[in-house]
């Protein structure tokens, strides 16, 4: 029988290499970067919050948040790879960026509700009362919010003037309302001292996700563990932030020196009383989720208001729910 020879030196390289297997460096967190559509403010808090609390190293991720604001196309700098995914405004407006050649699809939602409002002066208390008076809305209202109220309510053209994020022209004519974010404009409005109300539109059955990630079919596609890691991990977030908004809040004011604390707490006391993050299908299914029945109504609203042409875009390839469906981080 052969006899088995061990080599002197196999102890001794064993040994090194346990000794290399020690020393050698943990598997570096997987880089992502997300690029948010505004200056930094508690409505991103959330993201931040998953940052400063080092949610997304507890998920294997090294997360980027980048700032835009009114100059960044934060769509042609994802196209460009300048970063893996982005905040949409809503999930309607990434179904029209699909219809204009970027394929982009929907994979959260983290604002239940759209925070889009309707202010008017102390005197009208409803969207129907709003006939005959001076609406300050964007351009962009016209791919989205405003021919739902023309729908919905009845509102016309003839009555829409330019808005120009300034609320001067809305405190100086009593005869006209203009348009907000429930965390952000009627802030500034109570602060001028001016008495109004505020229409929360996802109240009255405009049913758009908003505060979206939302990437490139490619990155869904190949990075889909890294994609399903923040998009849990922002869910994670976001229930931290409502509990105790401190830590992100500190971030947000490093990238926005401008915050204040007084609109961050304003801002936060909104989000929490509106339900904006929490309220609807995110009790029983998650913060984030989407689902294929509301992103149905979304879609048919906007081939219904001609604002889309399902023979250009199927509905199938604006979303999915794949990597949210398992999050399941409840309020």
């Amino acid at each position: 029988m052969r006899k088995t020879i061990v080599h002197r030196f196999a102890p001794l390289a064993a040994a090194a290499a346990f000794a290399v297997a020690a020393w050698a460096p943990a598997h570096a967190d997987e880089k992502f970067t997300y690029m948010t559509n505004w200056y930094a403010q508690a409505e991103h808090g959330g993201f931040y919050q998953a940052l400063a609390t080092g949610i997304y190293k507890k998920h294997g991720l090294d997360v980027s948040i980048k700032m835009g604001g009114p100059q960044v196309n934060i769509a042609q700098m994802m196209a460009a790879g300048q970063t893996d995914c982005i905040m949409g405004s809503s999930d309607i407006q990434a179904m029209q960026m699909r219809e204009s050649g970027l394929p982009v699809v929907t994979v959260a939602a983290y604002f239940q509700k759209d925070p889009q409002v309707l202010i008017a002066h102390e005197d009208v208390t409803s969207f129907e009362q709003l006939k005959g008076k001076t609406i300050l809305i964007a351009n962009s209202a016209n791919r989205g919010y405003w021919p739902w109220l023309k729908m919905k309510f009845g509102l016309s053209d003839s009555q829409a003037r330019p808005y120009t994020f300034n609320i001067q022209p809305f405190v100086a004519d009593k005869n006209s309302a203009q348009q907000g974010y429930l965390t952000s404009e009627p802030y500034a409005i109570q602060k001028a001292g001016v008495k109004a109300n505020t229409l929360l539109m996802s109240d009255h059955g405009y049913t758009a996700y908003a505060t979206t990630v939302s990437c490139m079919e490619k990155t869904v596609k190949e990075r889909a563990k890294a994609v399903e890691a923040f998009v849990k991990a922002s869910a994670e977030g976001w229930k931290s932030y409502l509990a105790d908004p401190a830590p992100g809040n500190a971030l947000i004011k490093k990238d926005n020196p401008n915050m204040t604390d007084d609109q961050l707490a304003y801002s936060v006391a909104k989000l929490k009383e509106m339900g904006i993050v929490t309220s609807g299908d995110a009790q029983t299914l998650g913060i984030g989720v989407i689902t294929a029945a509301r992103s149905k109504k979304n879609y048919d609203f906007l081939v219904e208001a001609k604002l889309l042409d399902p023979g250009k875009v199927a509905l199938a390839s604006t979303f999915t729910t794949d990597l949210v469906k398992d999050a399941k981080v409840l309020p």
